[in-house]
């Protein structure tokens, strides 16, 4: 079983991964794609919906979402967030390598580092074919993850945070497959018991993601240093790329 298959997983780091803040920003971060975008209405994929903070705020905007997860936890809590706000929200239960809806949608996010981490590369670019297929003719997708410019620049070989739960999470990042892959183990600690969460995935610098979009049949990609549309630059927090499919 690969990491991101493990249920227990998703269980034990969710309160770490998905804290009340990142719910709060949700709504901007979706204001943000959409201006990056220029796209206002229509129907939007929500790739890696995880517990569906994003799919519920472009449903709240309008938009037809449908939001698809592989993990059965998190699309239970996404259809409970959308129940709770009243909007309605196609969810589905498939492995991105396989999700494959022929234009079908006029806008494609995969937010969050949702996106790289199967070990074979061919798969992640199975997932960004499928996309492109996915979409409409002039669709745009936006994807929003951890670049390895970012990453090399402020590398720590171990990080300690306190939960406001009380728990102590240690973070031990390690690269592996000259600097293709991120492998890293989370180890939370409480109430003097510790758990170790194990996971990995490929890493991208904004060169390597935008040949990939573009062998991909994309006509053009423009890359952003994060979602508000600032330059992919020294000051980069995030690596942010837009893709236009041919008209």
């Amino acid at each position: 079983m690969d990491w991101f298959e493990d249920e227990t997983f998703w269980r034990g780091l969710y309160p770490y991964m998905f804290p009340p803040e990142r719910f709060a920003v949700a709504d901007e971060q979706a204001g943000q794609v959409l201006a990056l975008t220029q796209c206002y209405t229509g129907a939007v994929l929500d790739l890696g919906c995880g517990p569906g903070r994003h799919s519920v705020a472009f449903a709240q905007r309008g938009f037809a979402v449908t939001g698809v997860d592989r993990t059965t936890f998190l699309l239970n809590l996404a259809r409970k967030r959308a129940a709770k706000a009243g909007v309605t929200i196609e969810w589905v239960h498939e492995d991105m390598r396989r999700f494959l809806r022929p234009t079908a949608f006029d806008l494609a996010c995969s937010l969050f580092t949702s996106f790289g981490y199967f070990a074979d590369e061919a798969d992640d670019l199975r997932v960004l074919r499928n996309v492109y297929a996915s979409l409409k003719p002039s669709g745009i997708f936006v994807m929003e993850l951890m670049g390895k410019e970012r990453l090399a620049r402020a590398w720590q070989n171990a990080l300690c945070t306190q939960a406001p739960d009380g728990s102590m999470i240690v973070q031990h990042p390690q690269v592996t497959a000259d600097w293709c892959r991120i492998k890293n183990d989370w180890i939370v600690i409480r109430d003097g018991h510790a758990q170790t969460f194990h996971f990995e995935h490929s890493v991208y610098s904004g060169r390597e993601i935008k040949d990939r979009l573009l062998a991909c049949g994309f006509s053009e990609v423009q890359l952003f240093g994060g979602l508000a549309g600032s330059p992919y630059d020294l000051d980069a927090t995030r690596l942010v790329a837009v893709a236009r499919k041919r008209s």
